[in-house]
């Protein structure tokens, strides 16, 4: 069967055809293997840029983005931390999610290709240890030395599958299986912060705990969006938008011991020792106790870890270097692939959680290094609009010193004295947290921005708005297509069977591919769909060997532009609605113009300068 990429119904896809070139050149095969070729190339691109990785973080924007991402990756691990403590017989705890976040930090800060991308305990991986315990548990083998294994298997996959060139499969990746997957990450947070409260029983306690929980979700909820309003000063704003969640976190841990609220009992964090395990045991599992059944039974649950892995990672790090950030420093997924093997087995034999690519925190690390510039808007005719204008990023802060810093914090978190102050923390804030990560990451997904479209009176929509172009019946066809992707991912999680979800996930990219174009239209899918990152980004994975950039070369000249990126990339359109908006998407006051100088024109010649000044030509040939 020949893929859809030769014909124009898929265009949101870069290459026009993963085998046009072999075609053109009448030798070769699209299935033939370059081993480690991904992986050299990788290496070749980003190892020019290793010095001003670092020379790069002596900017103001490091600071914020640092302690931003400290609170927005250590408070949801210490929420998965507690759910996996009371659903894996305790072998799962706070030092164990802490030292996973450690790992990832120090490994992928110090010599991945691409250092934006945060690295940590996630929804989908806090799913997986569970129902491997439920499972596994009547069996009676050791659980933990079990997990060890499922990671040294799943590092040789990754392994395998970074030295075959796997993810030139990410050329399929688009904006849609991509959405299905962030909206069912987002659910998740609201579902474990049900189940918190659901545990903690129904009398004065559980009842305090609900309304900690509800409080905790509506102030740091406030506090975003007073970090995006045009009151106060734009210097207020900034710290309301910085840290308003873990103020708001602080604040409700000593709140509930105000008054008669501190004769009620509530559960906490529980935590241990000092860099010690949670449970009775050493650092370094057992595995080798392990019969030769149990080894190979790991194995199945490697393969699925493996698929779960290598689609959450790369889409994290797809939206991590998305269309709407103008990064200049290449990619590297192959690379990256690998090293996310090395600690996936590291942490199977320390005995924790497995880390990958975190989503919305991922993301949300690049939108906090963001340098922006106001820019005013123009009308169909080229003219500026009085008093209506957008922020366009003129550059990302690319470095790798806040995703180590961010890791080393997380270490001083493992400390006696901080221990204890997390062991004061109430279950119920933990799940008002659980509330606004899930809210936030519906805030900025596809599927929601669709959702809401469709919801807005036809006469109070923008009249830019690219779904404006197509049907209404097809952007309610696709949307429908997306909520049964999401609700069959989401539903088998609920089941034993919640061990193959990453199945279901994986099949959402031929889903894209291969369906799709047989239902919609071209010029309909291209503005309902869009590649999750620009050409330069995909650079990488276009192709194999020297002919790389002849893929690129093809996909400029035969790709369809989709809509809905040329009309968002770069740019900050002011929202006017508080929420649903692109996550971190600033709305800016007229005071802000005044601190941030004077208003550009937005002419779209800004935009093609950019784009020509990110051309591959500008780094070093590999």
């Amino acid at each position: 069967m020949s893929l859809p990429t030769s014909t124009p119904d898929s265009p949101p896809v870069r290459v026009s055809s993963p085998h046009s070139r072999d075609k053109s050149k009448g030798k070769g095969s699209w299935w033939k293997i370059h081993f480690f070729r991904g992986m050299i190339n990788d290496i070749r691109r980003r190892a020019p840029y290793y010095v001003s990785d670092w020379r790069d973080a002596w900017d103001y924007r490091v600071v914020p983005a640092t302690v931003y991402m400290y609170f927005a990756n250590i408070l949801p691990a210490l929420a998965f931390s507690l759910d996996m403590f009371q659903k894996t017989g305790s072998n799962y705890g706070v030092n164990e999610v802490l030292l996973a976040s450690v790992l990832g930090s120090v490994v992928f800060s110090f010599f991945a290709a691409q250092p934006l991308v945060i690295v940590g305990v996630t929804g989908p991986i806090t799913v997986f240890n569970y129902t491997v315990y439920d499972i596994m548990k009547d069996t009676g083998v050791n659980y933990i030395g079990f997990m060890g294994w499922i990671g040294i298997w799943s590092l040789i996959l990754h392994w395998i599958l970074a030295i075959t060139n796997s993810c030139n499969g990410l050329r399929w990746v688009t904006r849609f299986p991509c959405d299905i997957f962030g909206f069912y990450v987002a659910f998740i947070y609201l579902q474990k912060g049900i189940q918190v409260l659901e545990r903690l029983g129904d009398d004065s306690a559980f009842y305090l705990s609900i309304m900690a929980a509800l409080l905790v979700f509506m102030v740091a909820y406030i506090c975003g969006e007073l970090g995006t309003s045009s009151l106060f000063r734009h210097p207020v704003r900034v710290f309301f938008k910085d840290y308003g969640t873990p103020l708001t976190l602080i604040f409700f841990t000593g709140f509930v011991h105000i008054g008669r609220m501190s004769t009620v009992h509530l559960e906490k964090l529980p935590t241990g020792i000092a860099f010690q395990p949670t449970s009775d045991r050493n650092w370094v599992v057992s595995f080798w106790d392990l019969s030769v059944g149990e080894v190979f039974t790991a194995l199945p649950f490697a393969i699925l870890l493996t698929i779960l892995f290598w689609f959450d990672h790369n889409v994290s790090s797809l939206i991590a270097q998305g269309s709407e950030f103008p990064l200049r420093k290449p990619a590297g997924f192959h690379w990256d692939l690998f090293l996310l093997g090395l600690t996936t087995g590291v942490a199977g034999i320390l005995g924790l959680p497995f880390p990958n690519g975190l989503i919305p925190q991922a993301p949300f690390h690049t939108e906090s290094l963001c340098v922006t510039k106001p820019v005013k808007d123009v009308d169909e005719r080229g003219n500026e609009k009085d008093g209506s204008y957008s922020f366009q990023t003129t550059h990302v802060v690319e470095q790798r010193f806040s995703n180590l810093a961010q890791g080393l914090l997380t270490l001083g978190t493992m400390t006696g004295p901080l221990l204890v102050v997390l062991h004061l923390i109430p279950q119920g804030v933990l799940a008002g947290l659980f509330f606004v990560m899930g809210v936030q990451a519906l805030e900025g997904n596809g599927i929601t921005a669709k959702l809401v479209f469709l919801a807005r009176d036809k006469a109070l929509t923008p009249s830019s708005s690219p779904l404006l172009q197509i049907r209404r019946r097809a952007i309610w066809i696709f949307v429908a297509i997306q909520l049964v992707g999401f609700g069959a991912t989401f539903a088998i999680t609920q089941t034993v069977a919640a061990v193959g979800f990453p199945v279901f996930i994986l099949a959402l990219i031929p889903i894209r591919a291969l369906l799709l174009p047989r239902i919609f239209a071209p010029e309909d899918l291209a503005a309902l769909d869009e590649p999750t990152a620009s050409e330069f980004i995909m650079e990488g994975i276009s192709g194999s060997g020297s002919s790389a950039k002849e893929d690129n070369r093809s996909t400029e000249t035969t790709a369809v532009p989709s809509r809905l990126s040329s009309s968002r990339s770069y740019s900050r359109p002011e929202h006017t609605e508080s929420v649903f908006m692109h996550p971190g998407a600033p709305r800016k006051s007229q005071e802000d113009l005044a601190e941030l100088g004077q208003v550009q024109s937005g002419h779209s010649t800004a935009t093609r300068r950019r784009s020509i000044e990110r051309r591959p030509s500008r780094f070093p040939s590999a």
